[in-house]
């Protein structure tokens, strides 16, 4: 087997907001993911998915634990060498298609800036050229780089946002929650896009999603996490053909069916989440990928 482009070892994220008050956004989380794979990270609102994201990406300093990405670490201290590798290899698609957007710049422009900043071009020409590439990659036509975001729907602009991602050739794309605020016929547009790309490019995802069928349709294996806690991952099929934790269970069972008849006597199965305490000494190995923290 390969060695792993991203490896995180016991992932802390806490926020001090007052002397007597630390909100505990992420409590020793550990995954690996491999080059090509994708790896789907799914909880509720406000389990720690985005925070996980934005620390591996150095957006947050982690609180403690540590983080290795293409042989090197990154968490810590980042010198001039360590940064400038994360900061070409990385990429990361952002939730929000239009906030992450600058309104007064151009959509050449906002695709460029990574390749302006490493300065990844030789002239103006070769510049333009890289952009009318990624561009049609992602669906849309090079005239659209002379554009403001404010004139696109929200899904050409999440396009804009992959294009920026891909635009520095990463080998680990974070995806945010990139697909929640489409449309459910753009959605699959924007996930087959990403699935053809990994394809063409070898790069892994950090998928994040609360979307259950989406995360099992690009998957190759997926993390459930629960209060910050990474309570249970293995491959897509162990996951949803024999989940472990009862909190894993009660996502599953909130699945819609699109048969009105399974649907009508799906039954949901409750978790109670009440004074729980995760130790993450307790985690246990089901298979060969599959493991559950037990509370």
């Amino acid at each position: 087997m390969a060695d792993p482009l991203l490896k995180v070892e016991n992932l802390f994220q806490h926020f001090k907001i007052s002397r007597s008050f630390t909100v505990k956004a992420v409590n020793g989380v550990s995954f690996e993911i491999f080059p090509g794979e994708t790896y789907g990270l799914v909880g509720e609102s406000g389990s720690g998915k985005t925070t996980i994201g934005r620390s591996i990406i150095r957006l947050y300093d982690p609180t403690g634990g540590e983080i290795f990405f293409n042989g090197m670490k990154i968490s810590g201290k980042l010198g001039d060498r360590a940064q400038r590798m994360l900061r070409k290899n990385m990429q990361m698609i952002f939730q929000d298609p239009m906030s992450s957007l600058n309104p007064r710049k151009k959509i050449g422009d906002i695709i460029a800036e990574g390749l302006d900043i490493h300065k990844l071009y030789n002239n103006l020409t070769e510049r333009n050229e890289i952009i009318a590439t990624i561009l049609k990659k992602v669906g849309l036509s090079p005239a659209h780089a002379e554009r403001y975001p404010q004139q696109f729907s929200g899904g050409q602009r999440q396009r804009v946002g992959i294009a920026r991602a891909l635009v520095m050739n990463p080998k680990l794309i974070i995806a945010d929650e990139c697909i929640s605020a489409l449309d459910v016929s753009i959605q699959a547009q924007v996930v087959n896009l990403m699935k053809d790309i990994q394809v063409e490019t070898n790069c892994a995802y950090l998928f994040i999603a609360h979307d259950l069928s989406m995360v099992k349709y690009i998957s190759d294996r997926i993390g459930v996490l629960h209060k910050g806690y990474l309570v249970e991952t293995g491959t897509t099929q162990e996951i949803f053909s024999n989940p472990i934790h009862p909190y894993t269970k009660s996502l599953l069972s909130a699945v819609p069916q699109p048969n009105p008849r399974v649907e009508k006597n799906r039954q949901l199965i409750t978790y109670n989440a009440e004074n729980v305490n995760y130790d993450a000494a307790k985690i246990r190995q089901i298979t060969e990928t599959h493991f559950v923290l037990e509370n």
